[in-house]
């Protein structure tokens, strides 16, 4: 199975001004654990995640005023579409993370995450007859 398959294609996508507690409300409503990061002055797409406010918060900042510029992780592995499971499951585990960008011709195109990758590997639950 390839990334295409598994990835989402509806991405929430940011720019490096909303302050954490706004990243945060988007990606809840959306329930999704990361965001695109698109910031054109410092060198293009980045990704903010879940971790990335936790461990903002964890630290007494507020996330009023933190802006996702300042934890947004720059140093990003993408992925493409014709990857395979087995590829984005293997630079996740490499790299300590649990989101890929997944780029088409340098654009974005989705994100897969653990979840979606196990989604995709989990048996089909089969419905016991009551």
């Amino acid at each position: 199975m390839l990334v295409r398959d598994a990835m989402s294609t509806v991405v929430l996508t940011i720019g490096p001004t909303h302050t954490l507690r706004q990243a945060a409300a988007l990606m809840a409503a959306r329930k999704v654990g990361a965001a695109i990061v698109h910031d054109p002055d410092a060198g293009g797409i980045g990704i903010l995640t879940e971790r990335d406010i936790l461990i903002s918060v964890g630290h007494g900042q507020d996330p009023d005023t933190e802006l996702a510029h300042a934890h947004t992780t720059t140093d990003v592995v993408f992925a493409t579409p014709a990857w395979t499971l087995e590829e984005a499951a293997d630079a996740m585990a490499h790299g300590g993370f649990r989101h890929l960008i997944v780029l088409d011709r340098d654009e974005p195109a989705g994100v897969v995450s653990v979840r979606d990758i196990i989604r995709c590997w989990a048996p089909a639950r089969q419905q016991v007859p009551a």
